[in-house]
């Protein structure tokens, strides 16, 4: 069960909706999440009372298109999934929102099964495989 959290810039409820659209795809397609595991918070900063703020850093020239992509799930993926992931996240997102890849900005967190609670105050994931 991936965590995400998406912050834009100025990008209207559409296009923050396609990325959200964009990230649960590539997770469904490349770490196979099932369909109806959606969790995500999208924010949409407007410049002026809340922003994101980004440089150049690595060669990549970012502008105010960026999308910061924050995903939490349980450890255990291969090096090879998660570029896989990082690959079709930047590839949905310039198909479904418009967003060209160098403006996409992905980070992985993960952690255990003792680290989730999905509601009623249990940590589900105690005892079991499930992502």
């Amino acid at each position: 069960m991936p965590f995400v959290r998406i912050d834009t810039l100025r990008a209207g409820p559409e296009r923050l909706a396609a990325l959200g659209r964009a990230v649960h795809d590539a997770l469904v397609e490349t770490i196979g999440i099932p369909p109806d595991d959606r969790f995500q918070v999208l924010v949409d900063h407007d410049g002026a009372t809340s922003t994101l703020r980004y440089d150049d850093y690595l060669g990549v020239h970012r502008d105010d298109s960026i999308a910061y992509v924050a995903i939490t799930l349980r450890s255990g993926r291969p090096p090879a999934r998660k570029q896989a992931l990082y690959r079709r996240i930047a590839e949905l997102a310039q198909a479904y929102a418009g967003t060209e890849p160098r403006n996409v900005f992905v980070v992985l967190t993960e952690n255990g099964p003792a680290d989730w609670s999905l509601g009623e105050g249990r940590a589900q994931y105690l005892g079991t495989l499930r992502a």
